[in-house]
């Protein structure tokens, strides 16, 4: 029989074997759903007449419940969001009736629990306050039996506003006046909501998660998990720990039990347990295991696995969980550059190949399971393995992290905090050790969860403009002071918290960071990177070529959504220029529309009309992004890691986004499933040549076929060089160099050719990338004539839809397909298509052939300007 483990802080808990239990648990833990039959009110002073109270639906927040009994307009039209800053001024109420049986009653332990309340909140029963919560990043329990009575309870939630209160509670520290520390960062509280250079500002109030009244006797299983101690694909030797709580002391049966990788098993254990929290450990091996490995590398496999307590055959509770067994290791050795920035999982070092995720929504709530799976399928299907889970929003559903198992989405999980710096107090240290345990036992039982970082960018906010005055302003003991508790929070309570909860899971102080080890180049030696010297410092998108980050993890562009999209907000006159005023409140950046403008003309003359600009501004951010994400490709080993910023909405805004807010791809997307594609050519002009690379991710050697062409742009064949090389494992390398001197013969106009290169597998394209020889502006596009041709798909493939098959006697850079009104999901656009070489699009739709034919529109970058005006393709 297996060694039982018994660890327990507070009590000591012994095992016992062989021993046949006599006494029985009562009944097993049940509970009861509390969603239904809330209302809701504002809460008037005293003094005036008190409010009506309406229908409210929990989970849910203020906004949707005044925006659903049609007291407000919709948040997101036109510039609504200025008409509604006053609900975050105000106090609001929640009530609804708990009915309560004798068989409840007669339960030992009653209590009423909350998965999420947002933010501070007194909660009552039957007029007595039971719980006040300050946190909405963390779960909420409170006896409630000795309140409650037979028949109806009233169960009253009171939400002050959380602007009064952050104020209220930032005067209680000394130090908040000589410290950044701003009145918002005193409660834990989505920072999002106070709006950011993507977001508007809904700083709302609400049950934003489930809520549910438990009852249970003996004892309950508090949290299962399954800590993999050593994962191999020969043995994986894991605990099984079991947290049970009992009200009292007793003899028990513990088991846990796995299914999977064909395989299944229990572990049994008899203990004793004492009131209070008892920590079990079964320890389990599994011989030859199913490992779980990130998208493009390997199987997603999952165990489930299931925890029971139990005396004399009945069972006092059981608790469920699923995992993927794998080894996860960041890895940090000096090399050349300066020290490794990588993440090992199963032994390979896997290129994070990704971007930054926010909040899908300025509503949390309303936050569909269709909207999680659309949005991580497509990051999944533009070969993205990794996404960076961005520490200003709020700690994401157990189903978004199930979403991302299910999918190889490897996590980078931030801590929420974002860019603030954050209070000293010790009240505040303690309400954060709170909420890192509740969030990491939640959590990590996720495979794909393979880092947890401290905070976003607050590690070098201190030293952005207005963080510095104040610390500069300071004598020396407060600075000490205000990086003293920098250093406490992020270097030592959290971290504490994550090796005592998940200790085979990496832990990063901040984003970006050093790990305070480079102060002269930051992640450009060492830690990762954030780069914003495009956008932010206005500098051309070559200036990426010139920095080295060992891992990048943020980097971007803006651009605006698709027409569809802004239709959705706007009316006819909001969309005669990208500066109407409505245009302007669904842009958060400080002069973000003339930044996007200023770089538009750099490469491109004016677009010929408004829905022009918006599908050239969706190119430039892509070929923008291009050049960074093939360039840190290029750089592997080098850098391994691209996450660009970011991938999604929380509303239909101008950002950064490459899928908007209703989940429509925008051109970044599909260039990132080319950019982020396992095999890439990526040809590229460097020392007065063109070097051809091919950068691989799979574990395996390949032998490809690869074709480099130098073409006029009506399709002439200027040269052509082809060859069969062998491409090894995770590498990145050139495999034709030729210098300009002898690629652009003599009396060629080199801005009149572009340079093509593909990889063929198995008679299979596998990546495709166009060059150019001069600069952006310099290109003269010739007008194209796309011609196309829809046909059904044969109707017995899986796919169903038609088929788009483009052609051009030219150079059709950039073609975009529109449908009208039609819901229509094409495989590929805003795609070249070469003179000669017809390009087939699979689209799927229930619309009818000739409802796609007469609607299909089929556009490139030349049409997108008057004719008369310069026209250059976008390129490098």
């Amino acid at each position: 029989m297996q060694k039982t483990r018994l660890v327990r802080p507070l009590a000591v808990v012994m095992a016992i074997f062989g021993i046949v239990l006599s006494t029985a648990f009562a009944s097993p833990r049940s509970s009861v759903d509390l969603n239904g039959g809330w209302r809701f009110r504002q809460r008037m002073p005293a003094t005036a007449t008190p409010a009506e109270w309406r229908p409210a639906t929990v989970p849910g927040d203020v906004h949707l419940d005044l925006l659903a009994n049609k007291q407000i307009q919709e948040p997101f039209y036109r510039d609504n969001e200025a008409q509604l800053q006053w609900i975050q001024d105000a106090d609001w109420e929640y009530r609804t009736t708990i009915t309560t049986t004798p068989a409840i009653l007669s339960r030992e332990h009653v209590d009423l629990v909350f998965d999420g309340l947002d933010t501070y909140a007194e909660v009552s029963v039957n007029g007595h306050l039971i719980l006040t919560a300050d946190n909405m990043f963390r779960g909420w329990r409170a006896d409630a039996k000795p309140w409650l009575k037979p028949g109806a309870n009233e169960l009253l939630v009171f939400f002050p506003s959380p602007i009064k209160v952050s104020e209220r509670v930032a005067l209680t520290d000394k130090w908040h006046r000589q410290t950044p520390a701003q009145d918002k960062s005193y409660v834990r509280k989505a920072a999002y909501e106070y709006g950011w250079d993507w977001g508007p500002t809904f700083v709302t109030s609400g049950i934003w998660r489930a809520a549910h009244l438990e009852t249970w006797d003996d004892a309950r299983i508090d949290n299962l998990y399954i800590r993999q101690r050593e994962i191999s694909s020969a043995l994986a030797r894991i605990d099984g720990e079991v947290d049970i709580v009992a009200s009292k002391s007793g003899k028990a049966t513990v088991t846990v039990t796995y299914e999977g990788g064909g395989k299944s098993h229990d572990t049994k254990a008899q203990v004793t347990l004492v009131p209070g929290v008892n920590h079990v450990v079964l320890p389990v091996e599994i011989a030859n295991p199913a490992l779980w490995y990130p998208a493009g590398y390997g199987a997603q496999s999952m165990y489930s696995w299931t925890a029971k307590v139990s005396a004399d055959g009945h069972d006092a509770d059981t608790a469920t969980t699923r995992t993927g067994l794998r080894s996860i290791v960041l890895r940090r050795d000096k090399d050349q550059w300066g020290r490794t920035f990588e993440f090992v999982v199963n032994g390979i070092p896997v290129f994070g190949k990704g971007a930054d995720v926010i909040p899908f929504d300025s509503f949390p709530s309303r936050v569909t399971s269709a909207q999680y799976r659309r949005i991580l399928e497509s990051a999944r299907d533009a070969n993205m393995n990794m996404i960076r889970h961005w520490g200003g929003g709020y700690y994401e559903t157990d189903e978004f992290y199930q979403i991302c198992d299910e999918l190889g989405i490897m996590v980078w999980q931030d801590f929420m905090f974002g860019n603030d710096w954050q209070p000293g107090t010790y009240a505040f240290r303690e309400g954060v050790a709170k909420e890192a345990e509740y969030q990491v036992t939640r959590l990590r039982n996720h495979p794909s969860i393979v880092l947890w970082c401290g905070n976003n960018e607050t590690e070098e906010a201190l030293q952005w403009e207005r963080n510095s005055k104040i610390s500069n302003a300071l004598d020396a003991k407060g600075q000490v002071r205000i990086w003293q508790d920098y250093l406490l929070l992020f270097s030592s309570v959290i971290p504490r918290v994550v090796e005592r909860l998940n200790p085979e899971t990496p832990y990063w102080p901040s984003s970006p960071s050093g790990d305070y080890e480079d102060d002269l180049a930051p992640g450009q030696t060492t830690g990762d990177m954030h780069d914003w010297s495009v956008w932010h410092g206005r500098v051309p998108f070559s200036e990426y070529e010139k920095h080295h980050p060992r891992f990048m993890t943020e980097y971007g562009f803006q651009s605006f959504p698709e027409m569809k999209t802004v239709e959705a907000f706007t009316e006819p006159a909001d969309r005669t220029s990208i500066f109407t005023p409505v245009m302007l409140a669904h842009q958060k950046n400080n002069e973000g529309n003339s930044i996007i403008h200023d770089y538009l003309l750099k490469d491109y003359t004016e677009p010929k009309d408004f829905a022009s600009f918006l599908y050239v501004s969706q190119v430039l951010q892509a070929e923008g992004i291009k050049i960074g994400a093939e360039h840190l490709r290029r750089e592997r080993p080098r850098s391994m890691g691209s996450i660009y910023w970011q991938l999604n909405d929380c509303w239909p805004v101008a950002s950064w986004s490459s899928i908007d807010y209703y989940g429509r791809w925008k051109a970044l997307q599909y260039y990132a499933r080319r950019f982020y594609a396992p095999l890439l050519v990526s040809p590229h002009v460097e020392d007065g040549a063109v070097a051809v690379y091919i950068v691989s991710d799979k574990t395996t050697p390949e032998t490809v076929q690869l074709r480099t062409r130098l073409m006029k742009f009506d399709g002439t064949a200027v040269s052509e060089k082809q060859q069969s090389v062998s491409i090894p494992a995770l590498s990145s390398a050139v495999y034709q160099r030729m210098p300009l001197s002898e690629l652009v013969p003599p009396g060629t106009d080199s801005a009149s050719v572009f340079v093509t290169s593909d990889l063929v597998v198995d008679g299979k394209t596998v990546s495709t990338n166009v060059t150019y020889l001069v600069p952006t502006h310099e290109i003269q596009l010739p007008a194209a004539t796309i011609q196309t041709d829809v046909q059904a798909v044969n109707t017995q493939s899986k796919t169903g839809g038609y088929t788009v098959r483009l052609s051009s006697p030219v150079l059709a850079r950039d073609a975009y397909l529109t449908f009208g009104s039609l819901d229509v999901e094409p495989s590929d656009n805003y795609i070249d298509v070469l003179p000669g070489q017809p390009v087939e699009i699979m689209v799927k739709t229930t619309a009818r052939i000739e409802q796609v034919r007469s609607q299909l529109k089929v556009i490139s970058l030349v049409d997108a300007f008057n004719r008369n005006a310069t026209t250059p393709a976008a390129g490098q």
